[in-house]
C-alpha cells in the first residue's frame, strides 16, 4: 500500500485529565506523518461528530462542556471512520490507554497503533502490572492501596509495618504524574490519599526510592539508549514533566555499561510480560548502589518536544519522522 493513499485517523484530547499532554504530543505526530505525505484527519473523539471545521481548534483548550465519554461510540460508529486505514492513538490516561478506545476499533475492525485491549488495561492498573512484574523478576517498590472507604489508623499501621515514610501516594490507574504526592509524613497523608482518589477509585501508597530517575523506551523488541532524568525540583512531577526548563534530560544516561544492559533487559521482560506490542516506554528508580526498581509502563508515552521516547530514539539514530512511521507501520502488520 503506497503511504500517500494511506488515510490515518488521528485520535487526540479525550476526557481525561492528561487531554492537554494528547493534544501536544498529536500535534508533533501530525506534523510528522504529514512530512511523510500521509492522509491524516485529526479527530477528538470526546467531541464525538462535533468536530470543529478548523483542525487547529482541535489542538487549544475546549471547554469541558462539550466533552463527553459516550461521544467515543458515537464518532468511532460514524462516517468518520468508513474510509480510515489505521488509527494513530495519541490519547492519554482513562479512556485512551486503558483499552477503551482500542476495544471501540477492534469492534469496529480498524487497526490502531500501539499495544491491545488486554495490555492497555494492564499496564494502566499500576497494582495489577506490579503483580506481573514481580512474578517475572522485575522489581518494584513495596506497596499498599486505599480506596474511598480507607481506615486512616489501619493504613499508617500498614505504612509503618511495610513501607515508612517518605512514600509516594498516586492514583492506581492515571499517568503524567497527575494526583501524585510526595508524602513526607503521616500529618500529609490523608490530603495525599484523598488527592489521589480524586482521579482513581484506589490511591497507590507506594515505597519511596532513594536515588536516580531513568526511563526505557522499547521500540519493535529492541531497547532503545537509557534516559536519565534530573528534575530542578528533586523530584519529577507533572511540573517537571511538562515546564520547560525544568528538567534536564541525559541520554544516553552516565551509568555503567552492566547497569544499562540490565535496565535494558528489565524493561524488555517487563515489555513482553505484559504483551506490549511496537512501543512502550519503562520507567525505574535506580538506587546509589544500582538496585533497580520498575515504576511503571506506559503503553502510549509522550511524543511531545519534551517527551522520553524521541530522546531516546534520537541517541539512537532514529529521526522522530522514522520513529513515527515505524508505530504507524507496525500497526498494519
Amino acid at each position: 500500500m503506497e503511504k500517500k493513499k494511506l488515510k490515518v485517523a488521528l485520535l487526540l484530547g479525550g476526557t481525561s485529565p492528561e487531554k492537554e499532554v494528547s493534544r501536544n504530543t498529536a500535534k508533533s505526530i501530525l506534523s510528522a506523518l504529514r512530512s511523510l505525505n500521509y492522509e491524516v484527519i485529526p479527530i477528538d473523539p470526546a467531541l464525538g461528530l462535533n468536530q470543529p471545521k478548523n483542525e487547529d481548534e482541535l489542538f487549544t483548550n475546549i471547554n469541558d462542556d462539550k466533552l463527553s465519554n459516550r461521544n467515543y461510540l458515537e464518532v468511532i460508529n460514524s462516517p468518520l471512520f468508513d474510509d480510515v486505514d489505521v488509527a494513530f492513538i495519541a490519547l492519554h490516561g482513562k479512556y485512551g490507554e486503558d483499552g477503551t478506545i482500542q476495544s471501540l476499533l477492534d469492534l469496529r475492525g480498524i487497526n490502531y497503533t500501539g499495544s491491545n485491549v488486554l495490555t492497555n488495561a494492564l499496564a494502566m492498573d499500576k497494582a495489577l502490572t506490579k503483580v506481573v512484574l514481580e512474578f517475572n523478576g522485575v522489581k518494584t517498590a513495596d506497596w499498599i492501596l486505599a480506596d474511598s472507604n480507607y481506615d486512616l489508623e489501619k493504613i499508617k499501621g500498614e505504612i509503618e509495618k511495610k513501607i515508612g515514610f517518605p512514600c509516594v501516594i498516586k492514583p492506581n490507574d492515571q499517568g503524567s504524574s497527575v494526583g501524585l504526592t510526595f508524602c513526607k509524613n503521616e500529618n500529609e497523608l490523608k490530603e495525599a490519599i484523598d488527592l489521589a482518589l480524586k482521579f482513581s477509585k484506589h490511591a497507590l501508597i507506594e515505597k519511596y526510592i532513594p536515588g536516580r530517575e531513568l526511563t526505557v523506551a522499547i521500540l519493535e523488541d529492541k531497547p532503545l539508549p537509557v534516559v536519565e532524568i534530573k528534575p530542578k525540583s528533586g523530584f519529577y512531577d507533572y511540573k517537571s514533566k511538562y515546564t520547560s526548563g525544568m528538567s534536564e534530560y541525559i541520554c544516553p544516561a552516565e551509568i555503567p555499561a552492566e547497569v544499562t544492559e540490565h535496565l535494558q533487559s528489565q524493561a524488555l521482560i517487563a515489555f513482553k510480560s505484559t504483551g506490549c506490542k511496537t512501543y512502550s516506554r519503562i520507567d525505574f528508580r535506580l538506587t546509589d548502589d544500582y538496585q533497580s526498581y520498575c515504576l511503571e509502563i506506559n503503553t502510549l508515552p509522550g511524543m511531545t518536544n519534551l517527551s522520553l521516547v524521541p530522546k531516546a530514539a534520537n541517541a539512537a539514530g532514529i529521526s522522530f519522522e522514522q520513529l513515527i512511521e515505524t508505530i504507524l507501520l507496525s500497526a498494519l502488520k
